[in-house]
């Protein structure tokens, strides 16, 4: 772990946390509003492959649709309003395609953390068509870091574009995360904030692999992890935590 690690160490979750509605421009500039130049955000797939910014498997939390989101077409998705369930001053928002997040990313002098967020079945796919799109209209540095809690997503991503850094995402530190990690040729662990300890970070450098948590909303929190050494810290904050 020579190289010094390219990323900004504080990253706005969803854009802007609960700033703004998640996953939508409007939360990219909200969270850049408040000085935070990395962004987290969760990318899926339509019927028709199109690479889209949403959370959930289904539309019902954060749009005015209804279903399961890869049963729609991105014409179909176009239309959501992803905004109005946050607030007023949001509603009409859209969805947004992965490659608008990349060009608002780039323009600004952002880096971006891109969660694979596969529906149920599709995570080949997913892996597949994200990296293929990012490695083709990202022409920044550093990369934008894919991670995933699926290692079917992270693996086809490694496969189209070997280049693009992965992190491997983990809710606690089960048994084979260093081999899983080490297959998938990973640099980072992204781990739940409870799941990184003294035994854990220091496992991770062994392993030779950058350590970030998720989400950290706490002061206390947010001391215990920096004084471990992690590389990064996703958060909800973004009007409390300045980076």
């Amino acid at each position: 772990m020579s190289a010094a690690w390219p990323y900004p160490r504080w990253i706005a979750h969803r854009g802007a946390g609960r700033l703004a509605p998640e996953n939508t421009l409007a939360a990219f500039a909200r969270g850049h509003e408040y000085g935070y130049r990395m962004f987290e955000c969760d990318v899926r797939l339509s019927a028709d492959g199109k690479a889209f910014l949403l959370h959930d498997d289904r539309l019902e939390r954060t749009t005015d649709g209804a279903g399961e989101a890869l049963e729609h077409t991105w014409a179909e998705l176009a239309r959501l309003d992803a905004g109005a369930w946050h607030s007023l001053r949001y509603a009409g928002e859209p969805l947004p395609l992965l490659t608008e997040v990349l060009g608002f990313c780039m323009r600004h002098g952002c880096a971006l953390n891109i969660e694979l967020k596969p529906a149920p079945g599709d995570a080949e796919r997913t892996g597949a068509v994200v990296a293929a799109e990012v490695a083709h209209h990202w022409h920044c540095v550093p990369a934008p870091l894919l991670t995933s809690f699926d290692p079917v997503a992270l693996a086809a991503a490694a496969e189209v574009a070997p280049s693009l850094p992965r992190g491997l995402l983990l809710e606690r530190f089960a048994d084979g995360w260093r081999e899983t990690a080490a297959r998938l040729g990973c640099v980072a662990i992204v781990a739940e904030q409870q799941a990184w300890s003294p035994a854990t970070a220091l496992a991770a450098r062994a392993a030779g692999l950058r350590g970030l948590a998720y989400t950290v909303n706490d002061d206390a929190e947010a001391a215990r992890l920096l004084a471990l050494g992690l590389d990064g810290l996703i958060t909800d904050r973004v009007d409390h935590f300045r980076p």
